[in-house]
């Protein structure tokens, strides 16, 4: 039985989600999807969907075997959780594929393999930047704020 992990911040589904996940799950018989947890992304991006949406988003996808919140402390805090063969890395997420065997290595994971999935060639919104810009752009304002800016 061969697990894939797939991980990622998977705020307003997109195609280019779809298409990461699915070539994920054509890698193996399970699919198991790491959802980026609030306090490790809002310094970096403004997320509209909270951790626990997104994750029930990802988890009614068939292509998922299960969903998982990553870890507050280390990043392989879920690689020892899932146990994968494979680790899938989307075109845009910043990891050097080297660097993060060589990780996995010293970590005690001498075995994962770590495959990048390929951008989603088509036209239209492909990432969650575009889709609110987009908004944005149609609105003519600013719609997308953070969490502590939506509750004043």
């Amino acid at each position: 039985m061969k697990r894939v992990m797939a991980q990622g911040v998977f705020d307003l589904l997109h195609p280019g989600h779809i298409y990461y996940l699915s070539e994920s799950a054509k890698l193996g018989d399970e699919l198991h999807v790491v959802i980026a947890r609030d306090s490790r992304i809002k310094q970096r991006k403004n997320i509209f969907m909270g951790e626990n949406e997104r994750r029930e988003v990802i988890e009614s996808m068939g292509m998922v075997s299960s969903t998982i919140l990553g870890s507050e402390g280390s990043l392989f805090d879920s690689v020892k959780k899932i146990k994968p063969n494979i680790i899938t890395l989307g075109h845009d997420q910043e990891f050097d594929i080297d660097s993060l065997k060589g990780q996995l290595r010293e970590a005690g994971f001498p075995d994962i393999d770590v495959v990048r999935i390929g951008n989603y060639e088509r036209e239209g919104l492909q990432s969650s930047s575009m889709i609110k810009e987009h908004i944005q752009l149609q609105e003519g304002k600013e719609v997308f704020f953070s969490r502590k800016e939506r509750r004043n």
